[in-house]
């Protein structure tokens, strides 16, 4: 216990300026590593012998205690490299000079302590050689004289160590505990001897656990005018805390995209072999995740896959205009193409192109109408009587917009342009979703009624529509639709519409049978589709490519349909895959990314010989919700599309054409509802119309037609409601806006009579043609005859500090005011503005700052009025 006394001190002197004896051991140390072949020799010079001596001073009279170091923990070498870039420590930067070596003199007699505790362990303490980093504590005498010192000396260089093995004559004894703390250790570390060459020896068991030290490849580079401030973090893991040159708080390693690819690839290799090694199998594993777990998928697999067998039958069906004769006979092919795309599109998603895991891909029904367009004009430039070419040219066009539209995703997610869409007007895919729904319902009429030459809107027409033998085949279907939509509003379940459609093929073959009516008369009268030819397989579409007989300047004038089509596409998948990401709540969505996927599978679509296809948004909502939300799911519903595929189109012969016209019906008005109905109300009168105009043309015109007019629609609707909205924020006479000056009161006086000869205008927003208008008429109206006569003004000041800009036909309205304004004698100011600015500039480019002009310019508005 020490004495305590006024001027009482506790002081610990240094190893070199105490008088004792040293021993000084030279030698060299080899360590061999545990079941390793490799030897490190290490040698260890100038050791002091382990103990310290600290004083008690009360007085002079000075208590010597010393204590051994054996079972201290014996500090890596490799812990100096931290130290080895920074300076020394500067003691003169602590407030106080003692704090240093109180706070050194405390954590050692902590240690003193905790050791003696463990004196009476009956452990071995052989002595080994260490260089001690203890330092001592520093009298008053030597602190002045060790500071210089400290400033000079060089720190200690890094030493490669590793680990020891453990004795066998001490691997029956139990380890000692050693419970001091890392901010100990650096405390006691953080004070350096006043000698490069004295150093002290620090003894701990032999068989105390030496920690596995894993030396970083740049531990022995020296450092060099190049070297990193910050080093990069070591990839070697080490559960051994303070052990390792790693940065803790370095910054995570981002690695490159070909680093993240090998990675997978590296993953999925491990995986597959680890399925080959039939070591590692387990039976409980296989049963659970290969038998149980697919099991489990099945009902989601089959509701897809019956979505899938309905959208051929509506979508993939109607893939040709089948109106006209020379394409009448390739619905099988139409559907082949629906099924490779859906196929294509389906691996694609499911094996990690798009975040969601349950995400359904199937044709992109809008691009149908343009399919129509392009068949029509390569049809009326080769001509009815080369069937071949128009054959090979028509279905080589698809292919190509289908790897257009893929390059032109791909790119924009690349790029990560995906933000870009929401600058396009949303009314405007709105009519053309509407026009899609009315396509869709002429489609209907068309087929189910048996039309030859598509829907044409005419009399004769309409004449045959209300035949006896034809009002039936069409508005029987229609009336299927209409209540299918009803049930819908009522029955919330995922089962109803394929149920739906079920139940109308089986209440048609109970009609059938019971009446017993032959099936070709059934085909003859319009009620059930023609069965292709049995020696047609599934991949007969494939056929019909003839590169030599393509009609090459037919398929140019197809490109720009190819173009819209893309467009089309483009504005419609960005808008579908934010919609499905908020219904499954995927947040870590990227709209990039799932263009670059959309990319992929038109691209491959186009190369296999198909067409577009894109995430469709109902059909993954009910696969997700029905269980398949799994990418296995996917695979396996890609794998059942594949083996309907195989069956061949032998099936379409038996499938009545009610079920298909119904379906069609009840796409097509649905869309329409979407466009029409949901949106009365919610849009401005002039969008709403824009919808309806778009909608029209498209359905009754062109496709191409509709979009281009909807874009012009657009920007004339944008030009008209924004020059609905005054550029003119307010209006001051001189009599209530004056400046901020301090003026005698006769003056004030004097200018708040005079203040009425005073206009003041405050703009705002960016002005253009359009907004323009409202402030012309505005300063017009100031300067006619009667409102002159009544109240004349001599200064007009156009505030422009809240003006953002402003184009060239705004600039010469400028110039037109200040002509009229000069007429009746009335000088135009112009306040807020920068002449070097976007604004100033503008103005200086019309001319209106001339000096014959006599434009006054000011920055404020304060001191235009002080003028």
């Amino acid at each position: 216990m020490a004495p305590s006394g006024e001027g009482m001190r506790r002081r610990a002197s240094l190893a070199s300026s105490q008088p004792h004896t040293r021993e000084v051991q030279e030698g060299l140390r080899h360590t061999q590593i545990d079941e390793g072949s490799e030897y490190i020799s290490t040698s260890t010079n100038n050791v002091a012998d382990g103990f310290q001596s600290i004083h008690w001073e009360e007085g002079g009279s000075p208590l010597p205690i010393s204590y051994s170091t054996s079972h201290n923990e014996r500090t890596p070498l490799r812990s100096f490299y931290h130290r080895s870039f920074l300076g020394s420590l500067d003691a003169g930067q602590y407030s106080s000079r003692g704090v240093r070596a109180k706070t050194a003199e405390l954590a050692s007699l902590a240690l003193f302590n905790g050791e003696q505790d463990r004196t009476e362990s009956t452990v071995p303490e052989p002595q080994m050689s260490m260089p001690n980093t203890f330092g001592g504590m520093l009298v008053d005498g030597q602190r002045d004289a060790n500071r210089s010192s400290l400033a000079t000396r060089s720190q200690p260089g890094p030493v490669e160590e590793l680990s020891e093995p453990h004795s066998p004559a001490m691997g029956s004894h139990p380890s000692p505990q050693y419970n001091a703390s890392a901010l100990t250790t650096m405390i006691r570390d953080s004070t350096p001897n006043s000698n490069d060459n004295e150093l002290s020896e620090e003894l701990i068991p032999e068989d105390f656990p030496a920690p596995a030290l894993t030396l970083s490849h740049h531990s022995t580079v020296p450092d060099t005018e190049r070297t990193a401030l910050i080093l990069s973090a070591s990839r070697t893991k080490s559960r051994d805390y303070g052990t390792t040159t790693v940065d803790v708080e370095g910054q995570i390693t981002r690695y490159k995209p070909w680093n993240k690819f090998h990675a997978i690839c590296t993953r999925r290799g491990a995986w597959c072999l680890h399925c080959l090694n039939p070591k590692a199998w387990d039976s409980r594993v296989i049963w659970r995740e290969g038998i149980v777990y697919p099991i489990s998928l099945l009902p989601a697999v089959f509701l897809g896959l019956l979505l899938n067998v309905l959208d051929a039958l509506s979508y993939g069906m109607i893939l040709f205009p089948l109106g006209e004769p020379i394409f009448a006979h390739l619905a099988p092919d139409g559907i082949s193409m629906f099924y490779v795309s859906t196929i294509v599109a389906q691996l694609v998603y499911s094996c990690g192109g798009s975040i969601f895991r349950g995400g359904v891909g199937s044709e992109m029904i809008e691009v149908v109408p343009f399919f129509h367009k392009m068949a029509f004009m390569i049809l009326n430039r080769v001509g009815k009587q080369d069937e071949k070419a128009v054959l090979a040219t028509t279905i080589l066009a698809y292919a190509m917009s289908s790897v257009l539209t893929g390059s032109v995703f791909f790119l924009m997610g690349a790029f990560k342009l995906g933000s870009l869409i929401g600058f396009f007007p949303r009314h405007i895919l709105i009519g053309c979703i509407g026009g899609v729904g009315w396509f869709l319902v002429a489609t209907g009429v068309v087929v189910s009624a048996r039309l030859s030459g598509g829907l044409e809107y005419n009399l004769d027409t309409l004449k045959r529509l209300f035949q006896l033998d034809t009002i039936f085949l069409w508005t029987l279907p229609l009336g299927a639709a209409m209540v299918l939509l009803v049930i819908k509003r009522f029955v919330k379940s995922n089962f109803l519409v394929g149920g739906y459609f079920i139940s109308i093929g089986v209440v048609f073959y109970i009609f059938k049978f019971s009446l017993n009516i032959p099936l070709e008369t059934l085909r003859s009268r319009g009620w059930v589709f023609e069965a292709p030819s049995s020696s047609e397989p599934w991949y007969h579409f494939y056929t019909l490519y003839d590169f030599s007989a393509v009609h090459w300047p037919a398929l140019a004038e197809t490109i720009p349909a190819m173009f819209a089509l893309t467009f089309f596409g483009v504005l419609h998948v960005p808008i579908n895959v934010p919609a499905l990401g908020i219904s499954t709540g995927e947040d870590n969505l990227s709209v990039d990314r799932e263009l670059a996927a959309h990319g992929i599978s038109n691209a491959l679509s186009g190369l296999f010989g198909s067409i577009q296809n894109y995430l469709v948004y109902t059909n993954s909502l009910l696969f997700i919700d029905s269980g398949g939300n799994s990418r296995l799911a996917g695979v396996m519903l890609a794998f059942a599309t594949f083996g309907i595929m195989l069956v061949g189109p032998s099936i379409i012969g038996y499938i009545p054409i009610v079920v298909v016209g119904a379906l069609i019906y009840m796409l097509g008005i649905e869309l329409m509802e979407e466009a029409l109905v949901d949106t009365y109300g919610k849009l401005h009168k002039l969008e709403y119309l824009t919808v309806v105009i778009i909608v029209v043309t498209m359905g009754a015109w062109d496709f191409v037609i509709g979009i281009v007019i909807g874009i012009i629609l657009a920007c004339v609707n944008f030009v008209v409601q924004t020059a609905q909205k005054s550029a003119i924020t307010a209006t001051y006479s001189g009599q209530v806006a004056i400046s901020t000056v301090r003026r005698h009161p006769l003056h004030v006086r004097f200018l708040r009579d005079a203040g009425r000869q005073t206009f003041v205008i405050k703009l705002a927003g960016f002005l253009f043609f359009g907004t323009i208008v409202s402030v012309e008429k505005r300063v017009r109206g100031l300067i006619e005859e009667k409102t002159f006569k009544d109240q004349p003004i001599r200064f007009l000041i156009l505030d422009l500090t809240r003006v953002n800009g402003l184009d060239f036909s705004a600039a010469e309205a400028f110039t037109r005011l200040n002509r009229i304004l000069s007429k009746r004698r009335v000088h135009m100011i112009i306040s807020g503005i920068d002449v070097e600015g976007e604004v100033g500039e503008n103005l200086r480019n019309v001319g209106l700052f001339e000096k014959e002009n006599e434009v006054e310019i000011f920055e404020t508005l304060n001191s235009a009025l002080e003028y």
